[in-house]
């Protein structure tokens, strides 16, 4: 049984998959998976990796002998699932590893906007210890849109609710718990946007979350309003984020997903024969790199999910997830 992890520069994993059996061969690649590797790995059973990797159909067909992938993360939109169930494919993820470590991020983020933690530390680095920054704002009280009510939007709404804030809530399939629950109001989105002082996104990437926050959304928020995104890059049109910031209308953002990651992270991708660049990929490049260099927003580079917790969890996780494929009673599945 050959298996390949895929953006696995982390020992762990490789050795808790390699302790499942001592006749599997485990190989660790620190690169994604990605059209110019993929040859090299044909003879793969089983492969592995994070949701940025590209397990499309162009990638898929060249790996004869996969019966297997497993998802080091909660989403899985990265995987063409169809060519997958055409195929014999099965797919498993990591349905809940970081609802406590995402939702901490999305704060982290939220908290250092409202204070200027960024500007000011850069500006006690230089020796100035005079910086005044344009003065910040309490959490307390403020209304906190949640967009999306899973494990890590539940997590969320129990931190708003520490800092004193008043909670409101969108999902195209509200939680029952949270139905019942008092401090919590569901409503329409539009009506969430237009209320709320900080929104905060954390809906999964699906064709319906596509540009789900656009020019007409962010017309509708508050001027002022602050967004957090830690969900996934492509639920904002950035370009539009761009326009809703540089007008005032927006004070801040904060971000943790981009479209297009893998290009940022490899540039010059965008100038391989097999990767002709399209205007709307151009486009997103440039939003993403506009957005990093704004004095009113914080970048960070998809890292929300980065603890020594969680990373356990995934670890522990997807070797379960192996183990059971392996024996013939698969658990996690998507597809």
């Amino acid at each position: 049984m050959k298996i390949v992890l895929f953006s696995a520069d982390e020992a762990e994993t490789a050795s808790a998959v390699s302790a499942l059996d001592p006749a599997f061969t485990v190989t660790s690649v620190a690169r994604p998976i990605d059209a110019g590797i993929v040859d090299a790995y044909a003879d793969a059973d089983i492969v592995s990796g994070f949701a940025g990797c590209d397990f499309g159909a162009a990638i898929l067909s060249r790996l004869p002998k996969l019966r297997f992938i497993a998802i080091r993360a909660t989403g899985f939109d990265s995987v063409d699932l169809d060519y997958c169930r055409a195929h014999g494919i099965r797919v498993s993820n990591v349905p809940v590893y970081g609802d406590s470590t995402v939702a901490e991020h999305a704060f982290g983020l939220l908290l250092a906007l409202s204070r200027a933690t960024v500007p000011c530390a850069e500006a006690t680095r230089r020796g100035d210890f005079a910086y005044t920054p344009a003065r910040g704002f309490e959490l307390r009280g403020k209304v906190f849109g949640v967009v999306g009510t899973g494990h890590i939007g539940r997590r969320a709404i129990e931190m708003a609710h520490g800092f004193g804030m008043a909670v409101i809530a969108y999902d195209a399939r509200p939680s029952p718990a949270l139905q019942n629950t008092p401090n919590v109001r569901y409503a329409p989105l539009d009506e969430l946007l237009a209320q709320a002082d900080i929104v905060s996104l954390h809906v999964p990437a699906t064709p319906e979350t596509d540009d789900m926050i656009g020019a007409r959304q962010f017309a509708l928020m508050k001027r002022g309003a602050v967004l957090i995104n830690t969900a996934r890059g492509q639920v904002v049109d950035n370009a539009a984020l761009v326009r809703a910031l540089e007008s005032g209308h927006l004070a801040a953002a904060g971000l943790d997903v981009l479209p297009d990651e893998t290009l940022l992270r490899h540039p010059a991708t965008l100038f391989a024969a097999d990767t002709p660049a399209t205007p709307a990929m151009l486009r997103d490049i440039l939003a993403a790199r506009v957005l990093a260099g704004m004095p009113n927003v914080i970048v960070t580079p998809h890292n929300a999910y980065n603890t020594v917790e969680a990373f356990r969890r995934i670890t522990a996780t997807t070797a379960a997830n192996i183990r059971a494929f392996v024996d013939g009673h698969p658990i996690n599945l998507v597809s």
